[in-house]
């Protein structure tokens, strides 16, 4: 009996904390992996490249918007995307007139 409660246990505390974080982050949460996320956005590379005067495409605006704020803000907290300016990619909601809630910047 003893096997049988050291195993429970710790399973049931897991799943208790992982349902208590889903709950939380409900509707606040990006569906899509870092890669996929990042993929969906290819239209944006020359709206979002370092110095870039190349303002989003209709394709760009687009695909951002079904793509999601969640999903931005994943992106540009993740690990640093080569030529990818994260204060431009953090201007599209904007230039695309998205109505995304601000990212909320890790550090």
């Amino acid at each position: 009996m003893k096997l049988f409660g050291t195993r429970v246990l710790p399973l049931l505390v897991f799943m208790l904390v992982m349902t208590g974080l889903v709950e939380q982050g409900k509707g606040n949460t990006c569906p899509s992996t870092f890669f996929s996320a990042l993929v969906q956005l290819i239209p944006c590379r020359a709206a979002v490249a370092p110095f870039s005067p190349v303002p989003p495409s209709e394709a760009c605006c687009n695909a951002l918007k079904v793509l999601g704020q969640p999903c931005l803000c994943v992106l540009v907290n993740g690990p640093p995307i080569s030529g990818v300016d994260r204060n431009m990619a953090l201007q599209l909601p904007e230039k695309c007139t998205a109505n995304f809630e601000p990212c909320e910047i890790m550090k």
